[in-house]
């Protein structure tokens, strides 16, 4: 309250102001038609009326890019992580039960089909040099592995004259064969790389392609959810769920992303600025009906605890305050010639 002297009748009109207040909003019926009412108003507005394109992005920059992820919601997305994986549903839970086998038909066929893809990448694999020299040293180890462990046993002769000791034989097939072969293989490279893709491309056709992610869902739909247990070690999920931290607080700090959120926001709002909230709740499959029927209740409760607690009332005095005893509401009832 001001400094001006408590007025009788105004206190009278305040109080019974709030007695009213507290009477509206304690009627069901009427917060639920409110409640509607602003609703409606509400998703009947355009964007571009109640929030501009800036005030938006600075909302999202601050949340979003400025705002670091606490230690404590790091840990609870590991408690999550952690409870999902140990749940006892996962015992009695195939993974059939979750994933629609017409669904998982369809993605194989879509995987199978990108010809074209797959052939790219085929070929960006087997033409990388470490593709290169992990083929040359399967090939190399694979030959003097033959030679070491077959040739001697399927051909006496050559196991005696190997066992000759330093000879001339074993000097040749120890230091020069491996020479040679290391030689061939550097040299012809190129060939093999592309014999390398062809057989690839052979193996992994649209049909073969399918008819393997087919086999695999047929070995593991029968599956309890559990084993993924078995590829993820649980103790290990601080540290991982930390690695991912670390890697986003990096990445929400560059320019990069800020440019990225700054240029996907206003290309979003410039499209979208002259349309309502309504139309606006609806791309994001939000149900206005399901919406209401939700916050009906919520209301409710909230405005009976701001009732009971006093809250509503506490709140509301300092408006009424400020209104009755102002200047011109006192010219206007005329209180000040007759206090009583």
């Amino acid at each position: 309250m001001t400094a001006t002297a408590a007025h009788p009748r105004i206190e009278q009109l305040i109080d019974a102001h709030l007695d009213f207040l507290e009477q509206e909003f304690s009627q069901p019926k009427n917060l639920h038609d409110e409640v509607q009412a602003f609703f409606h108003w509400f998703t009947e507005q355009n964007l571009q009326d109640l929030w501009d394109f800036q005030s938006l992005f600075n909302l999202l920059e601050q949340q979003v890019l400025k705002n670091q992820l606490s230690a404590f919601f790091v840990e609870q997305c590991v408690e999550h992580i952690r409870f999902a994986l140990v749940h006892d549903l996962n015992d009695h839970t195939k993974i059939a039960d979750i994933f629609d086998v017409m669904t998982i038909d369809k993605i194989a066929q879509y995987v199978a089909s990108k010809t074209e893809h797959r052939h790219k990448l085929i070929h960006r694999v087997v033409n990388h040099p470490a593709f290169s020299a992990m083929i040359s040293q399967l090939i190399q180890q694979a030959l003097e592995d033959y030679f070491e462990h077959s040739m001697g046993k399927r051909v006496p002769t050559v196991g005696r004259f190997m066992k000759m000791g330093k000879s001339v034989f074993e000097s040749v097939t120890d230091s020069r064969f491996e020479q040679t072969v290391a030689h061939y293989l550097q040299k012809n490279i190129v060939k093999l790389s592309q014999l390398s893709e062809q057989v690839l491309n052979q193996h992994f056709d649209n049909d073969k392609l399918y008819y393997f992610q087919a086999n695999l869902w047929h070995k593991i739909k029968a599956s309890p959810l559990s084993v993924f247990k078995n590829y993820i070690v649980l103790e290990d999920l601080p540290h991982t769920v930390g690695l991912a931290h670390e890697v986003w607080n990096h990445l929400r700090q560059t320019d990069y992303l800020k440019q990225q959120l700054h240029d996907g926001l206003y290309t979003w709002y410039v499209r979208n600025q002259e349309r309502n909230f309504r139309q606006l709740l609806r791309d994001l499959n939000i149900d206005e009906g399901l919406l209401m029927q939700q916050l009906q209740p919520l209301f409710a409760a909230v405005m009976q605890q701001a009732i009971r607690s006093g809250y509503l009332r506490q709140r509301a005095r300092g408006f009424l305050e400020r209104f009755y005893y102002a200047e011109t509401t006192r010219q206007i009832l005329a209180f000040d010639n007759n206090p009583e």
